[in-house]
């Protein structure tokens, strides 16, 4: 039940997280435009943005995947 209700916490996290990457890039997008440091800044948000959808899918996994003991 522990395990459960942490895994929900960590998706609601993780997706909030998600969410704000999301906009941090679209800002620094619109900062850096035209600018060299675009590409290295692109590189980073993906990076970020994938590392947060790997951990929602880890969660949900923990959710619907949990065993019945």
């Amino acid at each position: 039940l522990v395990e459960l209700i942490m895994s929900g916490i960590s998706l609601v996290i993780f997706t909030v997280l998600t969410m704000y990457d999301t906009q941090k890039l679209k800002n620094m997008y619109d900062y850096y435009e035209g600018q060299s440091a675009l590409e290295g800044i692109a590189i980073l948000g993906a990076l970020e943005l994938y590392l947060d959808f790997i951990n929602i899918f880890l969660d949900i996994l923990r959710l619907f995947g949990s065993r019945k003991d």
